[in-house]
């Protein structure tokens, strides 16, 4: 049993440490394994040879018109006033495209350049040329002329230029295999009952479909649990059995991360840690000659790791060169901190908010799945760079086409899940409509508006001294613009706490017990503002209230730090409660409302958006929910 830690033997840089991985592997050692496959299954594949026509296209003189097949000589003469009459059988034949041109023909007259005069003549007023209209034998491919090259990645055009010249079968490497082994006591399968300690096995079906897009065959073996001999027999298996092995988990310096030392056993480690964030932790190793990666079982981390490491090595196997993705120029929306230690890779929503492209930073941590499926973009701070300025101008890795992020309304603001449901619900409606949103406090998409950062900004802030809702706020911060407000929803904020609620607690005033753990929102949010106002007015110092400093970005993270046992309470709208089955004390109710210039209301985006959320489907729906209001939903108060 092993019983000491692992520590990283290196921080190299990615770029150094990708240059240092493939040139250690000798791939020449995979080139005899190749394959006949027909010529309509090659797309993508990689040929092992040049392919040369073995018939020429067309392979016969073919008329490239409609018209009637002539000899040239015998239309000479003809003009606008004196016309050439001719007779079918004798000096011409009716032909169609691609007909067979045949003695004596040697040229095509298109049918609308004929005049007929009866059964059996027309009239030209224009002499043909010889060769006119008529595509030549070989004309676009001659036989023995070469059509693709070795190590050739085969195109729908290259298909069918091969079947024109007659191939049937073409010779191709085989795609590269590649072992994946899920680690881990915790993991199981997304069909095994979920208990507590227990982590649903995603990331090899996650790697499986990367896999397949860089033109690689995965093949996922069973979850090995963390015993030492177990993992070993199962790499060597897998090595065996593929060209390039992943074992996820176990790659970093836990207690019974055994991955490392089973790869100095039997094999060699080359690089053991990273420069990047996430992924530093990854291990790259040569056994029996074949790569064999450790990759860090978080979620993101994993992701990255393969896109670094895996996505080269298919590329230098199937003899391909690595395309860089994408890139685009974008306004950073705020400030982003980095580290001196590594080059990192934050995940970033992108809109485009009047002429300027905006970049927001998602939630940076390596185990957040949802920034990866929610991400538009990568935003890359260099290793020697401790970040970037709020309005600074950054290049952005694209990991969705322009077109779909120009077609994209921005929100920043306040969270709710019912803004996730109103996007779905938009995209649905059309297609081509998709809704961002990201998540800073209703004060933050206040201040996003001001910076012109975004098209909607949802709040939900209640003034202490009057008790309305947003209006102060909207003239304090945006005083002389033309703003409005779209009424969307009433939610029902409260105490969101365990399940039979076994500490008892029935409001506000109990937040200052000794006995309770809270979990806050952020600074600024709406729901924090609430908070606050109802702690003040009750006469409890903060500073009372155990784990008031403790902040979350969303209300589904407020209620999933509750259920997973951290906190006892924390304030929340009452369907993120329902959905991670806590209970609910409701304290207050309160106007979550969408912020908007008033130059967009007549924006074709917006209208349809006021559309969806005004549609029956939708307010059913949310009614359905139960904690909202939707009394008036669609209206527009001009501020």
């Amino acid at each position: 049993m092993k019983d000491t830690r692992n520590i990283y033997l290196t921080n190299i840089p990615l770029k150094e440490a990708q240059e240092q991985y493939l040139n250690r592997i000798n791939f020449n050692q995979f080139d005899e394994k190749k394959e006949m496959i027909p010529v309509t299954s090659a797309l993508g594949r990689i040929t092992t040879t040049g392919i040369f026509a073995e018939k020429s296209s067309p392979n016969y003189n073919a008329a490239a018109m409609d018209g009637i097949a002539v000899v040239a000589e015998k239309t000479y003469g003809a003009t606008e006033i004196k016309a050439v009459h001719l007779k079918e059988g004798e000096d011409f034949s009716y032909i169609n495209t691609g007909g067979q041109m045949k003695e004596p023909f040697n040229a095509v007259i298109m049918i609308e350049d004929i005049i007929v005069v009866d059964e059996v003549t027309v009239e030209i007023h224009e002499p043909a040329r010889p060769w006119q209209h008529v595509r030549p034998i070989g004309e676009d491919i001659v036989a023995g002329e070469l059509i693709i090259s070795a190590n050739h990645q085969i195109r729908p055009v290259d298909i069918g230029a091969l079947l024109a010249g007659q191939i049937r079968k073409v010779e191709v490497y085989s795609l590269p295999k590649v072992g994946l082994i899920p680690t881990g006591s915790e993991i199981i399968s997304v069909d095994d009952e979920l208990e507590d300690g227990k982590i649903i096995e995603s990331n090899t079906s996650m790697f499986a479909a990367m896999i397949q897009e860089y033109n690689g065959v995965p093949n996922r073996y069973g979850v090995v649990e963390d015993d030492y001999e177990k993992i070993k027999m199962s790499i060597l298996k897998a090595v065996e059995e593929n060209d390039i092995v992943v074992i996820n988990a176990g790659s970093s310096a836990g207690s019974k991360d055994f991955t490392v030392d089973v790869l100095r056993e039997i094999g060699e480690v080359v690089i053991h840690g990273v420069a990047t964030k996430p992924g530093k932790p990854v291990i790259l190793a040569l056994v029996s000659g074949k790569p064999v990666i450790g990759i860090p079982g978080y979620p993101v981390s994993a992701y990255f790791t393969v896109e670094f490491f895996v996505k080269p090595l298919i590329a230098a196997y199937n003899k391909q060169v690595m395309v860089k993705p994408p890139t685009i120029n974008a306004t950073l929306s705020r400030r982003v901190v980095s580290s001196l230690k590594h080059e990192e890779y934050i995940r970033m929503k992108l809109g485009k908010v009047g002429e300027k492209l905006i970049a927001t930073p998602l939630e940076r941590g390596a185990g957040v799945t949802m920034s990866l499926v929610r991400a538009d973009g990568v935003l890359v701070v260099p290793q020697n760079l401790e970040g970037y300025e709020g309005g600074t101008n950054v290049e952005i890795q694209l990991l969705k086409p322009i077109e779909e992020i120009y077609d994209t309304l921005v929100s920043i603001g306040s969270h709710d899940m019912v803004m996730d449901l109103l996007g779905n619900q938009l995209h649905k409606a059309n297609s081509q409509l998709y809704l961002s949103s990201a998540h800073v406090g209703s004060l933050g998409g206040i201040m996003a508006m001001k910076k012109q950062e975004c098209h909607i900004a949802p709040i939900h802030l209640l003034d202490t001294n009057s008790g309305e809702y947003n209006l102060s706020y909207v003239r304090q911060y945006l005083k002389g613009q033309s703003m409005a407000l779209i009424k969307f929803v009433g939610r029902s904020q409260g105490l969101m706490v365990k399940r039979g609620n076994p500490k008892g607690i029935k409001g506000i005033e109990d937040l200052g017990r000794e006995d309770l753990q809270f979990v806050n929102r952020q600074r600024g949010a709406g729901t924090r503002i609430l908070l606050d106002y109802y702690l003040e007015k009750l006469q409890i110092d903060t500073s009372k209230v155990q784990g008031y400093q403790r902040e979350m970005t969303t209300h589904m993270a407020v209620a999933a730090a509750i259920a997973g046992g951290t906190a006892d309470c924390g304030m929340g709208i009452s369907s993120a409660a329902f959905t991670m089955g806590l209970d609910f004390i409701p304290i207050a109710w309160e106007d979550y409302d969408l912020l908007i210039s008033q130059d967009l209301l007549d924006d074709e985006r917006i209208l349809q958006l006021i559309e969806v959320m005004k549609s029956k489907d939708f307010i059913e729906y949310i009614n359905g929910l139960g904690g909202y209001k939707t009394d008036g939903i669609g209206e527009i108060k001009l501020i």
